[in-house]
């Protein structure tokens, strides 16, 4: 223990030492032991400003602060979160029913066997009409 790390920790943790750091706390105070002049200058200055820190009290909040607190504090709407929960449900529904309706009609088809062929071959033909063979001389 160095006199400088001594006085890093009595300024840091107090005189008590009880709350210095424990690795340190035996060699700490075998060094206040054989530097008693040194050590007990250091600790009174301490010890002085721990009994001043000590002699701080805080108040507890009095009913009329906590009352004041209590009513200045936002209201909790229940009806909005209501509202988005209905409309994510309307959503959710009408997923359900156009999944329903969609698996129907497969079905539908699947079962009768009318399926809807289509002999056409639409891949040959551009939005404007005719092949691709007449607008390729242009």
């Amino acid at each position: 223990m160095t006199p400088e790390r001594f006085h890093q920790i009595v300024a840091a943790y107090g005189a008590d030492a009880r709350r210095w750091p424990e690795r340190e706390r035996e060699a700490a105070q075998a060094w206040a032991r054989a530097h008693r002049v040194e050590a007990d200058a250091a600790l009174s200055d301490a010890a002085g400003l721990d009994a001043w820190l000590a002699a701080d009290r805080l108040e507890p909040p009095s009913l009329e602060l906590q009352r004041r607190i209590i009513d200045g504090a936002p209201s909790r709407r229940p009806t909005a979160r209501w509202r988005l929960w209905w409309s994510g449900a309307a959503v959710a529904g009408v997923g359900l029913l156009g999944g329903v309706a969609g698996a129907f009609a497969v079905s539908f088809f699947v079962l009768t066997e009318n399926a809807p062929v289509v002999h056409e071959a639409s891949y040959l033909t551009s939005s404007f009409g005719g092949t691709p063979a007449d607008w390729s001389g242009e």
